[in-house]
């Protein structure tokens, strides 16, 4: 069952200006997305495109970003796809502990990253 669809554009433009705070890469991006990032030859997209998913999820959530916090979810990139991960305890609160997936999908396409994010829980 289908509990939350959430999707975000971000200005990628607007993220270079961004990431050249140090404070605001630490308190927005975890490690492994700064790592991946900066191993890339625009980090600037990559960045974009962790933001809007951090804001997608948010979204499909109902709670916002506010709520749920930029530190307790984070992209993973994988041979087979990005994944949102999630600490234990915003696990629970989305989807009642494991019992439950989040599908995501990124691109970027000239100065705009978007993301997609469907929460699906068994009933």
């Amino acid at each position: 069952m289908i509990i939350g669809v959430g999707t975000d554009l971000c200005s990628i433009s607007r993220m270079k200006r961004a990431v050249k705070s140090d404070h605001f890469v630490l308190r927005v991006f975890s490690g492994e997305e700064i790592d991946y990032a900066m191993s890339r030859s625009d980090p600037s997209s990559h960045f974009a495109s962790s933001y809007a998913a951090k804001e997608a999820l948010a979204k499909a959530s109902g709670f916002g970003v506010f709520v749920l916090g930029m530190a307790e979810s984070w992209v993973r990139r994988t041979e087979t796809g990005p994944v949102m991960m999630m600490s234990d305890g915003l696990r629970g609160r989305l989807m009642g502990g494991d019992a439950g997936k989040c599908w995501l999908s990124l691109t970027h396409e000239g100065d705009y990253a978007l993301a997609f994010v469907v929460l699906e829980r068994e009933p």
